[in-house]
């Protein structure tokens, strides 16, 4: 196994690592605990995103904090008043996970002041009379915004899984005693299901929502047919370089917890997947495609090496 180590778009894994402070088992292992790796999702039939059918970093969140038996007080809102008021009180007590904001909305980013639909989270430090001090994972510590900007990137209208605003996490206690080892094996029979919700296409998306193989060969056939040039530019800039950083870690942490054969197909797929940057950048597309339907029939791959070797240890999945 060669591990990856450097820069990335793991703004919330890095965010809750920083909250988590000393108890952090690192950014990589909460990365695979949130279940992130084991799936792909072509969205509407056209978004394309290497993580698990119907998931999103909400859902991913609150299983790693649940796996690592850790609480936290989280809370959302309709009202920039209220949202103020949240924020001001928590970080009163110490560090503050917020998200998901808009990106785009986020002004110590390069080309930044429009909204486009991305999603971010950063940790809230300090928030004074009219600045909000915060770490942003991507590249940025102790950034700073005027409160009524930073109040209207997390309002975060463009983001398609946001219920309601102001999503805000603090106060994060211990409240079983969980080595990183134990949640990662406990986290092995949820990946097989994430692994099946995409072959089954049974997560509440939309009818024109696939998932693994079937939504990475549609995929293939869209770069076939001319890939759009805004789907292009989100698999260059985040899906295809998160994804690939997923797979690797993946393949790292079930490698140190002896679940060598899926950690095989995970270190295939990484490579597959991170090969795919320079065909995306050169737009070459036949190498694009060829590489997506090799990639496609790997996921299957993966949930039946984890389910084999699941079996063998003994370990008996929920229904």
């Amino acid at each position: 196994m060669f591990p990856y180590i450097g820069s990335g778009p793991y703004c919330f894994s890095d965010s809750l690592s920083m909250a988590l402070g000393q108890d952090s088992p690192g950014s990589a292992v909460l990365e695979v605990l949130t279940g992130s790796p084991f799936g792909f999702q072509l969205i509407d039939g056209a978004l394309p995103f290497f993580d698990p059918f119907g998931w999103d970093p909400e859902v991913g969140l609150t299983t790693a904090l649940d796996l690592l038996g850790f609480d936290c007080l989280r809370s959302d809102g309709e009202t920039a008043d209220d949202a103020e008021a949240r924020l001001r009180a928590a970080v009163a007590e110490g560090p503050a996970l917020v998200g998901p904001l808009e990106m785009g909305l986020l002004w110590q980013e390069p080309g930044s002041g429009t909204a486009v639909g991305a999603d971010h989270y950063v940790l809230v430090v300090e928030v004074d009379a009219d600045t909000v001090v915060f770490h942003d994972p991507h590249g940025h510590p102790w950034a700073t915004l005027p409160v009524s900007d930073f109040l209207t990137a997390w309002r975060a209208e463009e983001i398609d899984y946001v219920q309601r605003p102001f999503v805000l996490r603090h106060r994060f206690v211990r409240t079983r005693d969980i080595t990183p080892a134990q949640a990662l094996l406990a986290s092995l029979p949820g990946a097989v299901r994430l692994l099946e919700a995409c072959e089954s296409g049974e997560a509440g998306m939309s009818p024109d929502s696939l998932g693994g193989a079937a939504g990475l060969e549609r995929l293939a056939d869209m770069v076939a047919q001319g890939l759009d040039e805004d789907i292009r530019g989100v698999m260059a800039r985040f899906s295809v370089r998160a994804g690939a950083r997923r797979l690797s870690d993946a393949a790292v942490c079930l490698a140190e917890s002896g679940y060598t054969g899926a950690a095989e197909v995970l270190t295939r797929q990484a490579r597959t997947l991170g090969a795919l940057q320079r065909s995306l950048i050169t737009e070459d597309d036949a190498a694009l495609e060829a590489g997506l339907r090799k990639l496609a029939p790997t996921y299957t791959e993966l949930r039946e090496a984890l389910a084999k070797e699941l079996a063998g240890q003994g370990v008996v999945q929920e229904v």
